[in-house]
């Protein structure tokens, strides 16, 4: 009898967790939610962020705030996030510079898989390389050339030491077998300030980026840095000099890890809706970005990856912070 009584006990209390799990999901939020942005403002994940931010604020009916957390290559930002509340109200951005810093980074105050966990990655963006409009080149072949006729005279700027754009410019260098020097930003806008302003021959950031200063005529675009032309854009590819060239960025939401599986998956879900959102398709696509909105076992899994995959580049290359 005792056992039937037991037995009948813990189904009561596995019932109530289930019951209780759909209940968490659908009060959340429940109040203002942070978006913690890791670069100082105007970058491209800034623009991004405010975007997003909007169109949940919108379906929470709470306010969605922008909270920049810049510096150490992103990792001041992720390690806020890893530290705050696991309740859903703290969700950090990341592009690829999370994935990097494991192996670039050897003291990093949280353990990227323990201690964060993902939700979706948003976009696949696309990286592109650009110089002021009277740089002595208009295209990647005689960026190439000049770099070689006049080896070490180039610099070239990024958002930061070990980010994709640094690791993707470094790559470009051993594959065309040419010399710049690297000179790391504390973001997009400053890396901007510093070419416009001609301290800085090269700038590699993100297409969505540097795109309204080439539009406006500020800066000129040498090439992007995918396998294919940036759709409903006419700029040419590294690729197509240097065949199977490739090179993007990610983009996505992470949470503290122990955040509730209900809150993260409805933070997903309706991250997702507004992804699909005719307005955000239509900015994707003018930014050159290839929405993704992946559920948070895919996202973690390609983290695992790509930490992988950054790591064997950042060791070859012998990159270290500066």
């Amino acid at each position: 009898m005792r056992l039937v009584q037991l037995t009948a006990s813990l189904l009561a209390g596995v019932l109530a967790i289930a019951a209780a799990a759909p209940a968490v999901a659908q009060d959340f939020p429940t109040g203002p939610v942070k978006i913690i942005i890791p670069f100082p403002p105007g970058g491209p994940t800034d623009t991004v962020g405010r975007q997003l931010a909007m169109k949940l604020q919108e379906t929470w009916g709470h306010p969605v705030l922008i909270d920049y957390k810049p510096g150490a290559g992103t990792a001041i930002g992720a390690d806020f996030v890893a530290k705050s509340a696991p309740d859903g109200h703290t969700i950090g951005m990341v592009n690829s510079s999370f994935a990097v810093n494991p192996t670039l980074r050897k003291k990093l105050p949280y353990d990227t898989q323990k201690d964060i966990a993902g939700v979706t990655q948003l976009f696949n963006m696309q990286l592109a390389i650009v110089a002021r409009p009277d740089a002595p080149f208009n295209n990647l072949k005689e960026l190439i050339a000049y770099a070689k006729a006049n080896p070490g005279k180039l610099n070239y700027g990024t958002p930061g030491a070990g980010s994709t754009t640094h690791l993707g410019a470094e790559l470009l260098k051993r594959e065309a077998g040419f010399v710049m020097q690297h000179i790391s930003m504390k973001g997009s806008s400053p890396a901007h300030t510093e070419l416009m302003g001609g301290r800085l021959d090269l700038v590699v950031d993100p297409f969505l980026s540097i795109l309204p200063y080439v539009q406006a005529g500020k800066m000129k675009l040498i090439a992007t840095l995918g396998a294919r032309r940036v759709q409903g854009h006419d700029y040419p590819t590294v690729a197509e000099l240097i065949p199977g060239f490739d090179v993007g960025a990610l983009l996505g939401f992470v949470v503290p890890a122990g955040t509730p599986k209900a809150v993260l998956q409805k933070i997903q879900a309706d991250t997702a809706k507004a992804l699909a959102s005719p307005d955000m398709k239509k900015r994707a696509q003018e930014y050159g970005l290839e929405i993704i909105g992946s559920k948070p076992e895919q996202f973690d899994a390609f983290i695992g990856a790509e930490m992988k995959r950054w790591g064997r580049v950042v060791t070859d290359a012998k990159i270290q912070t500066e």
